[in-house]
């Protein structure tokens, strides 16, 4: 049989050798080959059995994710699971690498899996808004019980072969030849009588009670999240309906799955986080330089988590300071980290051990010219950063990476201040540092194609989300930002309270809101800057100078009596803000939450469409990544461009323009592009890659 499957036979045994590169994905015509072994198997006196193995680097990694959003195409995945099932032979699934959503679907049809040790199993359709559709929510709780099987599809994490195995989802580990022993397993089943087809094994469903606490646990997702209630239901029918009845049901929560908002905006998050991997203007076959070594300057709360960063991926790091003190104050700081780590149980000694030896401090910034990559992360001052610069220019040996962790400032004008400014680039890493994924990798005028390769692999070996950005005042994410922090002031002043700008955006979805973010953070920073940049805030610039710093001095926007973390409303604030008002001459009134919801959006929307049109960013997807892992965007609202593209961009543009006559405020005009697509009826995701 020619094709993505190779049939032969052997011994009285069938073996069906999936060979569908790059991943084995279930393409249609994958589909057609399976069906056609399994019944060219179940016809065939001379054989036994079917077992069906795989080559490349998964055995079957799912559904061909071209055909997502099309007319399904026969057969379907769910008439290639009837032919398996009613195989009259024993089939084996013989699994030496990943089986995950559809790819699982087919193995749990089998009458058995034998799975070599590198082997890993899963359901990961939550993470695509989805749920298995295609008899997953049937046949795994009746492998390994309802309450660890609805456990395993609502996290979206696969197994590794061992805990499959124990877990009942795999029958067999292999030690060493994995067709060899799913061939003895085959011959084995087919020697007594057939057993029953996974969809009918009931008696180990388990207990209802363990089901259901499992299944309450999940139903706070479950509000946001369409699959994960999708999925508890799906598993609940296996207690309450015919097997028949239960699959066709799942069949229709996946058909309304995949047409519901929240699920369509998940598939979003998926291909954009796999389309930011791919920078646009590179030569074809760049290859990154060697790091091997790093060294962070800096140590103070960003510095030391940059570091922790390094070490956390086993590369040796050398955290520089200017003095003996502030250095080791650095490694206190980050000896501190892991041990909170440890008392929480989420590292061990060993591992704690292990990172603190990758992590040696040093004074001075000739200690890192041995680094292959260095990053600074002084303090936002331009003139002591092209001071850094220009000496780093000096020590650090050639070919090394020389990255500025800085937030807003000119990569260009740092770069400028060396002689190879082809090394140099912006690697903005997000606080806290050792725990947040986004990686703004900052591309200046002359960043080498091969240090722009680097620090994108590198990112993605510190377990960080790389998008690559332009250079602009605050890059993609806080420049956006700049324009919801500028209208929580300006709506402040016209009536609104921080509890309800802040609900606005938790309503939304956002973990928090902005007025109790800047507590957490502390107002004075801020402050410092807009000091420092002759710009103001009234009402922000009036706590500060009352002394409401916000947390760290129990009181901000809210007030936090005895120490709390969640603020509660004070009368006092609510005065100060009308006290403003009145002297800044603005006459407040009701605010509803729409407008304040769409004050606190459409403007980051109309941002993003600036920094598409200059460039700045790749991709509307790419400009959703940054929000998505840098700033808490609700996943299941798919990211501030396709949330604007979901909402149609007439309704955006209009909603701006009405704003913008209503406030006098002219940064709400629709951008150019924004009018544009607008009037064209068309989204942002026309766009072609910049």
């Amino acid at each position: 049989m020619a094709g993505p499957v190779r049939y032969e036979v052997a011994d009285g045994i069938a073996v069906a050798t999936i060979t569908n590169p790059p991943v084995n994905a279930l393409s249609v015509a994958l589909r057609g080959a399976l069906l056609e072994a399994a019944r060219q198997a179940g016809a065939d006196p001379a054989v036994k059995a079917l077992v069906i193995a795989a080559e490349g680097r998964s055995w079957i990694a799912g559904a061909d994710i071209s055909e997502f959003g099309k007319p399904p195409m026969s057969p379907t995945l769910p008439d290639v699971l009837a032919a398996i099932e009613a195989c009259p032979k024993p089939v084996v699934a013989a699994i030496h690498a990943t089986a995950l959503g559809g790819g699982l679907e087919v193995a749990i049809t089998c009458t058995a899996r034998v799975v070599a040790p590198a082997a890993k199993l899963g359901l990961p359709e939550v993470k695509l808004g989805i749920l298995p559709g295609a008899g997953g929510t049937q046949r795994a709780p009746r492998l390994m019980g309802a309450a660890a099987a609805l456990k395993l599809m609502t996290s979206g994490d696969p197994l590794d072969a061992k805990a499959a195995v124990a877990a009942g989802l795999a029958d067999e580990l292999a030690a060493s030849d994995l067709l060899a022993a799913a061939k003895a397993h085959a011959l084995k089943l087919a020697a007594g009588p057939l057993p029953k087809p996974v969809a009918q094994r009931d008696e180990n469903l388990g207990p209802r009670e363990a089901f259901e606490k499992e299944a309450a646990a999940l139903a706070k997702r479950a509000a946001t999240e369409p699959q994960i209630a999708a999925c508890i239901a799906s598993v609940r029918n296996a207690y309450e309906l015919p097997v028949a009845e239960a699959l066709a049901k799942e069949r229709q929560f996946f058909r309304e799955l995949l047409q519901d908002p929240r699920s369509k905006a998940l598939r979003h998050v998926f291909f954009a986080e796999r389309e930011v991997a791919k920078i646009p203007g590179l030569p074809e076959g760049t290859k990154p330089r060697k790091v091997e070594r790093a060294a962070v300057l800096g140590a103070g709360t960003m510095g030391a988590g940059i570091a922790m960063c390094f070490a956390n991926a086993g590369i040796p790091v050398r955290v520089i300071e200017t003095d003996e003190a502030a250095m080791q104050r650095g490694l206190d700081r980050i000896r501190g980290t892991y041990e909170a780590s440890v008392k929480r149980g989420s590292l061990t000694p060993e591992k704690r051990d292990a990172r603190m030896a990758l992590i040696e401090g040093a004074v001075g910034l000739e200690a890192a010219g041995e680094a292959d990559v260095i990053v600074e992360a002084v303090f936002e001052e331009m003139s002591l950063k092209k001071q850094v610069f220009g000496t780093l220019d000096k020590v650090a040996k050639p070919g090394a990476i020389i990255a500025s962790n800085t937030s807003y400032l000119d990569i260009d004008e740092m770069a400028a201040a060396t002689s190879r400014p082809g090394d140099v680039l912006g690697m903005h890493f997000f606080s806290p540092a050792n725990v947040m994924k986004l990686l703004e990798v900052v591309r200046a005028k002359q960043t080498a194609p091969d240090a722009l390769v680097t620090a994108t692999e590198l990112g993605r070996r510190l377990g960080k989300v790389p998008v690559v950005v332009g250079v602009c005042f605050g890059f993609v994410g806080n420049r956006m930002l700049a324009r919801r922090t500028a209208q929580v002031e300006r709506l402040l002043l016209e009536g609104a309270l921080p509890e309800q700008v802040d609900k606005a955006l938790t309503d939304f979805g956002f973990r928090m809101g902005p007025c109790a973010m800047g507590d957490l953070a502390g107002l004075d920073i801020g402050w410092r800057i807009r000091k420092a940049t002759g710009k103001r805030a009234p009402v922000a610039d009036a706590l500060v100078e009352a002394g409401r710093l916000g947390q760290k001095t129990a009181k901000g926007y809210y007030l936090y009596p005895e120490g709390a973390r969640a603020g509660v409303p004070d009368p006092e604030v609510a005065a100060l803000i009308e006290r403003i008002s009145a002297q800044e001459g603005v006459t407040r009134r009701e605010i509803g939450r729409e407008e304040i919801l769409d004050r606190l959006l459409l403007p980051m929307v109309n941002e993003g469409a600036r920094i598409l049109e200059e460039g700045i960013a790749a991709r509307p997807g790419d400009i959703d990544v940054v929000w998505l892992h840098g700033y808490n965007w609700p996943a299941w609202q798919g990211g501030p461009m396709h949330y604007a593209d979901a909402r149609g961009l007439k309704e955006i543009a209009d909603r701006l323009a009405a704003f913008a006559q209503q406030t006098g405020d002219e940064s709400l005009v629709p951008a150019p592009l924004l009018a544009r697509l607008a009037a064209e009826g068309k989204g942002f995701a026309s766009l072609k890659p910049a």
